[in-house]
This record gives structure tokens, sequence and C-alpha cells, in this order.
């Protein structure tokens, strides 16, 4: 018997309560800027968590006459922070000490646990649970910028065990994740080089720097159109194909044959469709660098896109195109053109003026079939490096769950 069974089976035999997370939180506040007139601070925004590692990485300092409106929420040592915009990409963090006293975006909810009753660790780490993310999930709401509110995430029900066993679980989760970073953080810096050595190559390649070829506007050589609107409650297990912008950034490479998500088969009367070989295309994003992500549609038949998508009918090899779009070159000539709202926007008259090289079709062939042996040993996660850090992370997600799944007291 382990530790923690045998912690389980003296101190809570029978099951342990169950509350709801807001029970178990201290009160937070937001900032007076009118009162820090002259001081600065950091501020962690929704981009500013990495997804996978849970850290704060690439902060801003700003003071009372810099900071976005959404600048409004003092963090605390040992508060989690968990962004309800776009929840299940899964961002949220446990405050270090060197974040104490700064500032979080509105679209963060604070939990600052009453210490007495819930470790702040234990907490974080039961964010991270499919139970909780089958929540989020059944409780976001919009869909083109789906969101949870702060309530609906205190309203979740936890298990709180005896600190005791809180506190072996944190103990055994956290050697657990800094021996699965320590190793990801190796197998990830090999994975970079080979980005980097794949971006720099395919970058090279579809410069034509050495060639004599025709460079085109996009609108040329073929044409733009909007998908229309659907939502998540129209989602269905089997049903329309459907592309959502979210699902571009989230679910798709290159290139697909198949979706992730369906809709409703009495809906394809209130759709657009994007046909085989058309790139479907990102309209919206978070950031800059997100919008204008693109997948080539190659499945058999027609495929439903969102109305924050553009789909691109071209005469070009559809592969060939997607992999144009991920290039230094595209992305330093979109960025010109996107609106840069709180939601970034590109317009289907402004992809249309963006220029691409139109080669033969044999040269696309070629260049394609380079590019994709590159592409599955790189990004493909059934496939080398990706798949051993697909691995580890899906091994501590199991063990994890195992660890914080309890029968609830009668």
């Amino acid at each position: 018997m382990s530790r923690i069974e045998a912690l389980i089976a003296e101190l809570c035999p029978e099951g342990v309560e169950f509350k709801e997370i807001g029970e178990l939180l201290e009160r937070t506040s937001n900032i007076r800027w009118q009162d820090v007139a002259g001081q600065e601070f950091q501020y962690i925004d929704l981009t500013s968590v990495d997804r996978n590692t849970r850290a704060i990485g690439n902060t801003e300092t700003i003071d009372s006459e810099t900071a976005p409106s959404r600048a409004q929420q003092i963090v605390r040592l040992g508060d989690v922070i968990f962004g309800t915009t776009r929840p299940m990409l899964k961002r949220y963090c446990l405050i270090p000490a060197e974040y104490d006293g700064q500032i979080c975006s509105t679209g963060y909810c604070v939990l600052r646990p009453k210490t007495n009753l819930l470790l702040p660790s234990f907490l974080f780490h039961l964010l991270g649970t499919d139970s909780f993310y089958g929540y989020v999930d059944a409780n976001q709401r919009g869909a083109s910028y789906p969101a949870i509110t702060d309530g609906a995430v205190k309203a979740f029900r936890i298990p709180v065990p005896p600190f005791e066993v809180q506190n072996e679980i944190v103990k055994v989760l956290d050697t657990f994740t800094e021996l699965e970073a320590e190793l990801e953080l190796e197998l990830k810096s090999e994975l970079e080089a080979r980005r980097r050595q794949y971006k720099y190559y395919r970058d090279a390649l579809l410069a034509f720097s050495d060639q004599d070829i025709r460079w085109a506007a996009m609108g040329e050589v073929g044409e733009f159109f909007r998908g229309r609107r659907f939502t998540k409650a129209d989602y269905v297990d089997a049903g329309v194909p459907c592309v959502h912008y979210g699902d571009i950034y989230t679910q798709y490479g290159t290139t697909t044959e198949t979706t992730v998500s369906h809709v409703r088969t009495d809906m394809p009367s209130t759709l657009r469709f994007a046909s085989p070989g058309d790139l479907i295309i990102a309209g919206v994003g978070e950031t800059v660098e997100d919008v204008g992500k693109a997948v080539a549609w190659l499945g058999c038949g027609e495929v439903a896109i969102h109305d924050d998508c553009f789909a691109f009918r071209h005469s070009l090899n559809p592969r060939f195109v997607s992999y144009y779009f991920q290039t230094s070159a595209f992305h330093a000539e979109k960025n010109k053109f996107v609106a840069r709202a709180k939601v970034k926007r590109l317009s289907a008259e402004s992809l249309a003026k963006l220029t691409i090289p139109v080669p033969s079709p044999e040269e696309q062939v070629r260049i394609v079939a380079i590019l994709d042996k590159f592409d599955a040993l790189v990004n493909d996660i059934s496939v080398g490096l990706p798949a051993e850090i697909a691995a580890r992370r899906q091994q501590y997600a199991h063990y994890r769950d195992r660890l914080l799944t309890f029968k609830e007291a009668a």
C-alpha cells in the first residue's frame, strides 16, 4: 500500500467531502490605477502563460498610463489563475513569488485558496484534470470567442481531502512534474533544433531567390469566400463535417482529410462549404501571429466552415499553398494587413492582395514532396520526438487524474 493509500484508509475511509471551489477561496481585489501613479507592474495577459509548461513568460511592463483596459486584477503568491477566454486552450498557472503583487488580465479567473482548507498546489493540479475540462467544455458559451464565467469556474465541485492527503499528493505530482519537465525539456530542445532547421530550409526553398518565377496576388490565382455561422450548440458526434477557426490552431497541421467536429445534419442549407483542395484560413485570433493560420482540406467531400474562416479556392497544388502560408515571408506580408483590435482580424480583401509564388505544377509537386518528409519528421504527432513528448504528457495526465479521483463521502 502506498503512503497516499494508507493516509486515505486512515483519515477518510468512507470518502471525502466535495465542495464548490468558490467556497474555498479568499476574496481578491482589483488595482486602483489612480492610487499607484508612477509605479510599474508586470502584466500577465492571456498569452503570457505557456500552455505546456504552465510557466509565466513574455510579460509586459505597464503603469497607470500604459495599462490596457483588461489589466485590472492583482495577483498574489499562491494564487491559481485560469484563462476563461477560449478556456479549452488550458492557460492556467500557479503564481510564483516573483509575480506577487503584479497584475493579470480580466480574462483570467483568479482563485485564491483559503490555505487552512485547500493547498494552492492541490487546486492547481485539479485544474488540469479531465473532469474539470469536461465541465468547462459543457459550460463555456459563445461560438466565435468561447468563454466561461468566473462564477461557473468557481461552481465546479472538487474533492477536499484532509491536509495530509493533499500534501502527499502534491509532493508526488510536483516530483513527477519536475522529472517529466526535465525530460521534456531535453526532447523539446532537440525538437526545436530540428524545427529551426526545417523552417530555415522551408523558407529558403519557397523564397525562389535563385529562380525566375512569377509572383501573383492571391486574388489573381484564386478567390476567397467566408464561411457561415454555427455554434457549439450545433455540434454533434456524427453529422456534417465542419472546421471551426479555433480547430485550425489546435487540431490541424498543414493538411487534413478528416475533421474533429461535426454539426447537425439538418443544417446544410444554412452553411457554406469548402471543397477538396481549398485552403481553409483562420480569419481571427488572439495574436497577430495566429491570424492567417491555414490548413488544406484534402477530404473526399465538402466541409462546412465557420464564419470566422475563409476558404481559398485556387488553381495551385493545395499542399504547396498551405506550406507557403507557414513561411516567414508570408507572415511578414500578412501582418501589415491585420486589424489590431482586442480580437485580431484579416479580411478577404486583404488576403487577396497578398502575393504568392507560382512555379510550374511540376515544381510545386517536387517542393511538396520534399517538405512532406520534413513535416512528418518534425511535426507529425505519431513520428519521432513529438510522439515521445506526447506520450510523456499523456502518462503524466493519466497518473495525475488517478491520484485526484476520490470517492465522495455520503
